[in-house]
């Protein structure tokens, strides 16, 4: 009932999020000459009026998260005597220099940081403000004030705010003994754990470190799931389906251009870090059961095998030019590099595993180190992996390029290496897989002007995707060797997470772009990695904690999406452009309307999801 509350509650929110969006006025002031350009969403009009005699203005531009780029012409704008002005179109989403040259050779007039407003009318206005001194003033004049374009994300907390009070107060009336027994009795949910667990296998939080590892006792005691992974996985899920399907086109819930983090650049690595903690908790079930290694190799290259092929034929960009375009069709994707890790991590973890060493009954001459020194050989085989990308990144001669280059190319280090985006790794997929054959629009083209396509799923980001994967295999070696032993599992979780963080702070030196090693998505750089699994052990210390420890929190709305993670995924690539899932906008340049239609479709997933966990409907590859 909670679910479908929030299914009209976010109906409600479709409704008013547009009058937003509507009642926005986007007024321009007149100019003399042409029109002025119409205005798209984070746009602002600039208009350049030259009250200088006999002398024209070259305007140039450079955004503030464009690093060490070079400026690029804006407008030019004629004498005072010889025309109106230049009118232009100036982005809003950072701030911006502007550079103001006069038509005489090296005469820099001034130069303006300003950080305008969406939908806002400026104008720039240069004068002499003494003609003896020739003293020149740059004012920026504001002719109709900026609209707040964040309102609408303060109204969809609210509501949703609303729902979650909703479902605190359903969570209090169902301690009322009679309706909850009832509630149970209609819904009965023991049926629905059964059929779960008896597939997914999680260890109970009631096992003791020193308990019997018989099969018998782990049967008997394997019937509660740990939800918090769920919820872990959910949580992750649901924010990609989010961002994937626009994050009302909030530059923050899009992808950083390229140094850096968004909301949008946590999810990916945050699903490999827990699916990792799954191929843990699985493989040891499954062993533990009886099922031998060559059997759960076999389940281990199918699922793998799945995975790939319906990144490269199911999700899959390149519809857009017929049925599987062969020719061009982009070849690494995120199913496709789960598929790999999986494989990876997996088989690393089958191959080396020991009896006693996952429940902590092996002799150990450092306890402290319980959940590391039995795993020896696979740290080994993790961190000559690491050494390869660290050679392959630094040392790769590529053509054209400095050797190890992390930059974006395009217009980045002032232009002087345009070709060069993503240095090694982009240089191994190009020659590789072929230019066709990869993303051909990434995140950075726009703000760096870059021409070459590169892929941020690509084949040497891989082996660090691998290392995140690990280091989620790690959070689910710590929950087998330390079995009921609560503080013991937070403990090492936070203290993982401050390692990892450590990590990081030497590797970027606390700074975006001048680090040894930057924090980058678009590279999986061995910063990211270490950042984001420092996020991951914080936020599972705290699921775990909420969830399964002091039970305070069920982990609703996101176990459900976390408990059939795959077919959300794949289903949410597949109908994107499905109505429900999307419908024609009375204004494509609204940010309400855009983030009405993906709040609305996300709530859509979870819902789907909650009906299939009620019915029972749980698909597993």
């Amino acid at each position: 009932m909670a679910v479908a509350l929030a299914a009209a509650v976010a109906a409600a929110l479709g409704a008013l999020l547009l009058a937003p969006g509507r009642t926005q006025s986007r007024g321009e002031a007149p100019v003399a000459g042409p029109p002025p350009p119409p205005l798209k969403m984070d746009q602002a009009l600039l208009l350049v009026r030259n009250e200088l005699p006999a002398q024209g203005l070259r305007l140039a531009v450079r955004s503030a998260a464009c690093h060490r780029c070079s400026y690029q012409l804006l407008a030019v704008v004629p004498p005072s005597d010889g025309g109106p002005g230049a009118a232009a179109v100036v982005d809003t989403q950072h701030p911006l220099s502007l550079l103001l040259n006069g038509s005489r050779a090296g005469s820099e007039l001034c130069k303006i940081q300003y950080h305008f407003g969406e939908f806002g009318n400026y104008s720039l206005i240069v004068k002499t403000l003494s003609t003896s001194a020739k003293t020149i003033s740059c004012d920026i004049v504001i002719n109709e004030g900026p609209i707040n374009s964040y309102l609408p994300i303060v109204f969809a907390f609210l509501v949703y705010s609303g729902i979650l009070a909703i479902l605190i107060i359903c969570r209090l009336v169902m301690k009322i003994g009679p309706v909850r027994n009832w509630v149970y009795k209609k819904l009965n949910p023991r049926e629905t754990d059964r059929l779960i667990n008896s597939e997914l296998g999680s260890p109970s939080t009631t096992d003791s470190i020193g308990s019997d590892p018989s099969p018998r006792l782990w049967c008997a005691t394997s019937r509660q799931r740990l939800r918090s992974l769920d919820t872990f996985r959910g949580l992750s899920l649901i924010i990609m389906v989010f961002v994937n399907y626009g994050g009302g086109k909030y530059w923050f819930f899009k992808h950083e251009s390229w140094n850096g983090l968004t909301v949008a650049d946590l999810v990916f690595p945050w699903f490999v870090f827990i699916m990792g903690t799954s191929i843990s908790l699985s493989l040891s079930s499954m062993l533990r059961w009886g099922s031998s290694k060559q059997k759960v190799l076999g389940k281990i290259l199918w699922r793998s095998f799945l995975l790939i092929l319906l990144g490269v034929i199911v999700v899959n960009p390149n519809y857009c030019l017929g049925a599987l375009s062969w020719e061009n069709l982009r070849i690494p994707g995120v199913l496709q590099r789960l598929g790999l890790t999986y494989l990876v991590v997996a088989a690393l973890e089958l191959l080396f595993t020991r009896a006693g060493a996952d429940s902590g009954t092996l002799e150990m001459s450092c306890p402290a180190l319980q959940d590391v020194l039995p795993f020896w050989p696979q740290w080994i085989f993790i961190l000559t992996l690491e050494v390869i990308w660290l050679c392959l990144t630094f040392l790769l001669p590529v053509p054209g390029c400095p050797r190890g280059y992390l930059g974006p190319g395009g217009i980045g280090d002032f232009g002087n290496y345009p070709n060069c985006t993503g240095g090694a790794a982009g240089y191994i997929d190009r020659l590789v897989l072929g230019e066709k054959h990869i993303y051909q629009h990434p995140s950075c083209n726009v703000l760096y002007q870059t021409t070459v396509p590169y892929d941020p799923e690509g084949i040497l980001g891989t082996i660090n995707t691998i290392l995140m994967a690990f280091l989620g295999l790690q959070a689910g070696k710590i929950i087998l060797s330390y079995k009921d032993q609560h503080k013991q599992i937070m403990s090492r979780f936070l203290v993982w997470s401050l390692v990892m963080g450590i990590i990081s702070a030497i590797l970027t030196k606390c700074s975006k772009e001048e680090g040894f090693i930057p924090i980058n998505k678009n590279l999986w750089s061995t910063s990211y990695v270490t950042t984001m699994s420092c996020f991951a052990f914080i936020l599972l210390l705290l699921m775990y904690y909420l969830v399964d420890v002091k039970r305070l929190w069920s982990g609703t709305p996101f176990f459900y999406p976390g408990m059939n993670s795959i077919l959300v995924y794949i289903g949410h690539e597949v109908f994107e452009n499905y109505f429900p899932f999307k419908w024609k906008m009375q204004d494509t340049q609204s940010h309400a309307e855009h983030l009405t239609q993906n709040l609305t479709a996300t709530t859509l997933w979870v819902i789907i999801s909650y009906i299939l966990y009620r019915k029972k409907i749980f698909w597993k590859i």
